[in-house]
């Protein structure tokens, strides 16, 4: 006798399990929790199989009517439905491992070594706000160009030119490692930038011509938190990242020897810089340490003061001062890249020397060990040049020419 969906729906428990047939092999087995199951008793190859092909309600009678069609056809023609179910899982399961999303996720835990946690962190925000809301889903191996092309055209559409190349960038290289392991054959990025407007390229803002000894008298007369002088005052004579600086620990810092270790965690190539300190830049530091000496940080936020201040306070301080849209915290790094190149013939300064203190230094590991150190003598002295020229320039005893 056939069921029929008011007996499966009425059908009660009891103190063991037991089965309703339906014929053809279909039966729902009930639970004594109450449980409802569909499942179908067939024999392939000579041996006794069940196959379960879902819960009540979820499954109903008619659902579970045609799968039970659908296995009885597999049995027809020799194939095993059994078999066939758990290969279809595997399957899926490799095919959720392989989404695009899954492997660009991996591709940023294998670079996890090479990047700050704040890079990491960016990359992955990029990825999941433009790339992985229309790929993430998708099989890497069937995303097309036409489809890679669509993601960031909807992000140039936004007028937003510099994401967009950016996360093409990130595609791409989520591309290359798919094929390096062998999760999909081509890379739909590949030139695919020849398609894309191309964004203005725009430089960090530096003071303008001329302004930048103006700036450094401003800076001394700051009228803000006593710590924020001396930030914006190192920012000038180490021309190390915002975040390198905001960050510093007193544990890296050596006054007696004037050297500052970053260690290569927070370093944007991740590996360690040494910063020879000018006596002008020891000097604030030492300043600092009557304030914040107690504290794991140079600059202890102020809320909390077991982390360190936001990388803000540099934008902030600058704003007050009115330089909005005129200097940015990586503008000291540029200013003084372009004023130690402009002056090393005059000073006897190698281009090198100013590369490797900017923290310029090459991807190759083995030169990277011996760049650690390298021209540290003539790193030392250009410090302390460069720290006295910008004393000479607050002092108005230097006239400089910068480019716009």
């Amino acid at each position: 006798m056939k069921l029929n969906d008011v007996t499966v729906r009425k059908a009660k428990p009891e103190a063991k399990p037991r089965k309703l047939s339906d014929g053809g092999g279909l039966y729902i087995l009930i639970h004594p929790n109450g449980g409802k199951y569909w499942q179908l008793a067939y024999r392939f190859v000579g041996k006794q199989k069940t196959l379960a092909l879902g819960v009540y309600p979820d499954v109903s009678l008619a659902a579970a009517r045609k799968r039970r069609d659908e296995a009885r056809e597999m049995l027809a023609n020799s194939i095993d439905p059994g078999e066939a179910k758990q290969t279809q899982k595997r399957e899926d399961k490799i095919a959720a491992a392989n989404t695009f999303e899954a492997v660009a996720r991996e591709w940023v835990e294998n670079r996890s070594n090479d990047w700050t946690e704040a890079h990491k962190a960016l990359t992955l925000k990029t990825l999941e706000q433009d790339a992985f809301p229309g790929l993430g889903r998708r099989p890497i191996a069937e995303i097309s160009s036409s489809e890679l092309l669509a993601t960031v055209r909807a992000i140039e559409k936004r007028g937003a030119l510099e994401i967009a190349s950016r996360v093409l960038q990130r595609c791409g290289a989520v591309f290359r490692y798919g094929i390096a392991t062998d999760r999909c054959k081509n890379n739909p990025a590949f030139k695919m930038s020849e398609a894309l407007k191309s964004p203005t390229r725009t430089h960090y803002n530096t003071i303008e011509k001329g302004g930048f000894p103006q700036l450094l008298r401003d800076i001394d007369g700051y009228q803000g938190s006593p710590m924020t002088p001396y930030a914006l005052q190192l920012m000038a004579l180490t021309f190390t990242r915002t975040g390198e600086l905001i960050n510093a620990e007193w544990k890296e810092i050596d006054l007696d020897r004037a050297e500052w270790l970053i260690p290569a965690e927070r370093m944007k190539m991740r590996r360690p810089h040494l910063v020879p300190l000018s006596v002008q830049a020891v000097a604030v530091f030492r300043e600092a340490a009557k304030l914040s000496g107690c504290r794991v940080h140079v600059f202890p936020n102020r809320n909390d003061p077991s982390k360190p201040a936001s990388n803000a306070i540099i934008l902030r301080a600058l704003g007050r001062m009115g330089y909005t849209g005129k200097m940015t915290g990586h503008g000291f790094r540029s200013a003084a890249s372009t004023m130690l190149n402009e002056n090393k013939s005059k000073w006897g300064i190698h281009k090198d020397t100013i590369e490797l203190q900017l923290a310029h230094v090459e991807k190759n590991a083995s030169r990277a060990a011996y760049n650690f150190a390298e021209y540290l003598d003539e790193r030392r002295a250009m410090m302390q040049q460069w720290a006295d020229y910008l004393d000479k320039l607050k002092a108005g005893a230097e006239v400089i020419q910068m480019r716009a």
